[in-house]
């Protein structure tokens, strides 16, 4: 029970690598608030377990994320960890062929959400002097795939926006954490492949020297890690998750 009498906040977490955070998190003893824009999947994850919770919530809009912020205080007392694991991608295509539209929404949901949480929870961690954030980002940020490229680069940005974090945040008690899985079996899935096929797919887990996809089972328990008292003396860490794919 390595998360006991801790609270958090994971995004996303209705389905893909945030379910596996959540179920983690749950059974190491905390306290969840399932936060995703889809509010009616967030709240039949909740109902399996006494200490979830859930919130509809829009991270790309301020007004969303202060109020999933307020939703976690009110429920738990504070908050101890945020896991900003939602984010979206846009399909396969040459890089000057990604519409504005697609550019935008990566970037809001990507990047700009974890500035947006960071200023309606940061102030709350500083005044108990503690806490632990964690970035999900992407082996894409870390070694870029052709026609990815502005998924690539916000998953760059996440990179960065972590290790800057963490500095700035250390002495006010508050740790800040990545990790970069590989592709999974997650609705983002086919998103990331252009198509899913049983030929796409070997050809994608042939690039991953273990031979498999990432599974939320694993975003899980690197997750639990990274946000518990073990990991006391780790910041600034992109952990790879990726079954060697950086190598």
């Amino acid at each position: 029970m390595r998360l006991a009498h801790k609270t958090a906040i994971i995004t996303g977490g209705a389905q893909g690598f945030g379910a596996g955070i959540v179920d983690k998190f749950l059974a190491e003893g905390a306290k969840v608030l399932i936060a995703d824009i889809n509010g009616d999947l967030a709240a039949t994850k909740a109902a399996e377990h006494e200490n979830a919770r859930s919130c509809a919530a829009n991270i790309a809009v301020a007004a969303s994320v202060q109020t999933m912020v307020d939703t976690a205080i009110a429920e738990f007392g504070h908050v101890d960890i945020l896991v900003n694991n939602a984010g979206t991608t846009h399909l396969p295509a040459p890089m000057e062929e990604v519409s504005e539209d697609d550019f935008d929404k990566v970037f809001a949901v990507n990047c700009k959400s974890i500035y947006l949480i960071a200023r309606a929870l940061v102030p709350h961690m500083k005044s108990r002097a503690t806490g632990a954030i964690l970035n999900v980002s992407s082996t894409a940020g870390l070694s870029p795939r052709p026609n990815l490229n502005w998924y690539n680069a916000s998953k760059g940005w996440v990179n960065v926006a972590t290790k800057a974090m963490a500095v700035e945040l250390a002495p006010a008690g508050i740790r800040v954490n990545a990790i970069n899985p590989v592709a999974g079996e997650t609705p983002l899935l086919k998103s990331f492949m252009g198509e899913d096929t049983p030929e796409v797919r070997a050809k994608f887990i042939s690039t991953i020297p273990l031979g498999r996809f990432s599974t939320p089972e694993d975003m899980g328990n690197a997750a639990a890690f990274l946000c518990s008292d073990e990991a006391s003396m780790i910041t600034g860490v992109l952990m790879e998750v990726d079954g060697g794919r950086c190598i």
